[in-house]
């Protein structure tokens, strides 16, 4: 079977395009700017319709996952023309296209599709962005419904995991990496989230291609845990000093974007359905630690904890 993953460079692309190749899977990683190692490397660029149009003639894929997005939340809010063209506009051409190939399309969305006012989302809710963001990933999943093909939208909450990606660090090792510099950093106590493991992330988005399940699948971590306590969970793992974890507020933040309070989701229907279980953070952070170990992490990984 041909997948053709775009954001193949990111966090969970390149976990998509490694485990895929596991299972057999002929991989076209799709790229803009950094080239993977995993799977067949491919030059793309999502706003240009005649470069995806090129790309699907070309490969014709089977599936095609799409996780390529501005995920920068501020960055989004500063250059909304930017935002809207990759995000919005991006996912119009990945649509047209699949829509045209009948074949399924997997979107991957985002918890920031919901005002985060109550939190516990679960797939039957009303989606409310507060900020740009948000609206632009709103803007891809609306295109996805209304494009009359197969497709299947996952929304995650707060993706971390063991490797950086084009030199930036996700949530967890950026914690982890000021921690073991003693650096003093400061954490919102009133941002409530679902940190979710790319790896497990991946695992799920594979068995739902492979069940070739439709519809909107919260695939998020399975522990509502606030910002603040999170870092801290990740001081214990690592055994480093959770005093310097210091605490703050969203308003204090100062960010130009807006954060939803409370953007947690419910994940059960993704624990009735799934094999591979969204995983409570206990356990994710275990895997995270090994993951780390088995990525050549072993010294810092063994010496603090």
């Amino acid at each position: 079977m041909r997948l053709l993953i775009t954001g193949a460079s990111g966090l969970l692309g390149s976990e998509l395009s490694k485990m895929a190749l596991q299972e057999g899977y002929d991989v076209y990683s799709a790229y803009f700017k950094h080239k993977k190692t995993h799977g067949k490397p491919v030059k793309l660029d999502i706003r240009k319709l005649r470069s995806v149009e090129r790309t699907f003639k070309e490969i014709k894929p089977d599936v095609t996952i799409h996780a390529a997005a501005l995920t920068e939340v501020d960055r989004c809010e500063r250059e909304k023309e930017f935002a809207w063209d990759v995000n919005a506009h991006g996912t119009m051409n990945i649509v047209k296209q699949t829509k045209e190939s009948r074949i399924l399309l997997v979107y991957v969305s985002t918890d920031y599709v919901f005002s985060g006012e109550r939190g516990l989302y679960a797939e039957t809710d009303e989606p409310n962005p507060v900020n740009y963001y948000g609206e632009t990933k709103l803007v891809g999943e609306q295109e996805v419904k209304n494009s009359q093909s197969e497709w299947c939208i996952v929304r995650p909450s707060v993706i971390y995991g063991a490797l950086p990606i084009a030199k930036k660090h996700n949530f967890a090792l950026w914690v982890i990496n000021e921690l073991r510099k003693r650096k003093d950093i400061d954490i919102v106590t009133d941002q409530w989230v679902s940190p979710t493991l790319n790896t497990n992330l991946a695992e799920m988005i594979l068995e739902i291609i492979e069940s070739h399940l439709t519809g909107i699948y919260h695939l998020a971590g399975a522990s509502r845990i606030n910002r603040f306590r999170f870092a801290h969970m990740l001081a214990n793992t690592f055994n480093l000093d959770r005093n310097s974890i210091k605490p703050s507020t969203l308003e204090k933040m100062n960010w130009l974007a807006r954060r939803p309070k409370d953007c947690s989701l419910n994940v059960s229907k993704a624990t009735r359905t799934l094999t591979h279980k969204p995983m409570k953070i206990e356990k994710a952070l275990k895997k995270l630690k090994a993951e780390l170990i088995r990525l050549g992490d072993r010294s810092r990984a063994v010496k603090h904890g």
